[in-house]
């Protein structure tokens, strides 16, 4: 016999319907509202069963959730793998402390003051700097900062995007060069001391706009804005997957010259979405200096930019809220097998980069396709309903 058609819910054995199984409902019902899921879960449960700390952690977890996210839209959608994403983090993260700093320096009566009446940080005034530079000027205001942290990344990301996918550099080539740059700007920002705070970055930052970053309010304050943000940026990128970009981006994921001979121009399509990751990261950068109190060259590096990716890979890359689950989740690992596990937790942490996407290749995101697509046996005790009657 030929094989019977079955439809996503219910089969045909006997003309009788196949009921969804309980797996499948829960599958569909978290797939349908994940992103609420989401919410409620970081709104709601996190703050009522962590305290400050923990909540400070979480809250740090999450401002790299945004280039895991970010990471969905270029490498999952758009066939963009970038290994470099600890660039736009570290610019969000330095322009964030910048603005910072001058504010801290300017309420430190010891702090070095030049004829402009502008403060001088104190680590330049240790490298012997005794003005500030042109370019650091205009983070003393907050009017300024804010609107480049968005700005600033997302330029040069689709500038450097759209010169190398004007040029058909693409694949493993451009991740590459986006490791490359990662690195340099990693060695620039350690070997400008005198203007970037060197090795051991930008740091005391205690107020931000006049209010103390420090209290267990503030605490609280900050991660429900990052949360918030977070959450803004799940749903402006399922926008972005749903719209006609979205549609397109897939198809130039797939077949790129077929849509470049369709009259599309798939560098200007991949330099946007390219510039859109970077704009996530730097906000989450910006978010995770507000919260540690300091700027690092260690989060603008390789090793850092290595490990967003494999935050998307955990929670899969092709799902935006997966993301996010897959950064908490290895954000807490860390953290717990480094309290517990003080001379050994880098292998546990390295065992689990390599076995979670060998055992679950579409990261988290698969466990509830693979639940959705679940279908109770037939009564008559034939294998399953997805299997077809011959």
């Amino acid at each position: 016999m030929k094989n019977l058609p079955l439809s996503s819910a219910s089969g045909e054995a006997g003309n009788a319907p196949v009921p969804t199984a309980p797996g499948a409902r829960i599958g569909l019902l978290v797939e349908r509202h994940s992103v609420l899921i989401l919410a409620l879960l970081l709104l709601i449960a996190v703050p009522a069963l962590t305290g400050a700390f923990r909540l400070g952690l979480f809250a740090k977890y999450l401002s790299f959730a945004f280039c895991a996210v970010g990471l969905v839209l270029t490498w999952g959608y758009g066939g963009i793998l970038s290994l470099g994403q600890g660039i736009f983090f570290g610019l969000g993260s330095y322009m964030m402390a910048m603005y910072m700093k001058l504010e801290a320096s300017a309420n430190d009566p010891a702090a070095a003051v030049f004829g402009g009446g502008a403060t001088v940080p104190d680590f330049m005034t240790w490298n012997s700097i005794d003005k500030l530079p042109w370019w650091w000027v205009p983070f003393e205001h907050a009017w300024f900062t804010l609107p480049m942290i968005i700005v600033l990344p997302a330029l040069v990301a689709f500038v450097l995007g759209y010169a190398n996918f004007r040029k058909r550099v693409g694949g493993v080539y451009f991740s590459i060069v986006t490791l490359a740059l990662a690195s340099i700007m990693s060695i620039v920002i350690i070997g400008q001391q005198g203007y970037t705070g060197g090795v051991n970055g930008i740091t005391n930052l205690p107020t931000f706009m006049g209010y103390s970053v420090q209290s267990n309010t503030a605490t609280l304050v900050m991660y429900y804005v990052t949360v918030v943000l977070l959450l803004c940026a799940v749903l402006a990128g399922r926008f972005i997957l749903k719209s006609r970009l979205g549609k397109v981006l897939i198809a130039i994921r797939d077949r790129e010259d077929r849509i470049r001979f369709s009259g599309y121009d798939p560098a200007l399509f991949k330099g946007f979405i390219f510039a859109v990751a970077a704009m996530y990261s730097a906000i989450g950068g910006a978010m995770f200096t507000l919260q540690v109190g300091f700027a690092s060259p260690s989060v603008c590096g390789i090793v850092p930019s290595i490990e967003m990716v494999i935050y998307a890979a955990v929670g899969g890359r092709l799902s935006l809220v997966g993301a996010v689950y897959g950064t908490v989740i290895i954000g807490a690992a860390k953290s717990y097998l480094s309290e517990n596990f003080v001379g050994f937790w880098v292998y546990f942490i390295g065992a689990l980069f390599i076995f979670v996407p060998m055992l679950l290749p579409k990261g988290l995101a698969g466990v509830v396709d693979w639940l959705r697509e679940q279908r109770p046996a037939r009564r008559n005790g034939a294998p399953g309903a997805q299997e077809a009657t011959q």
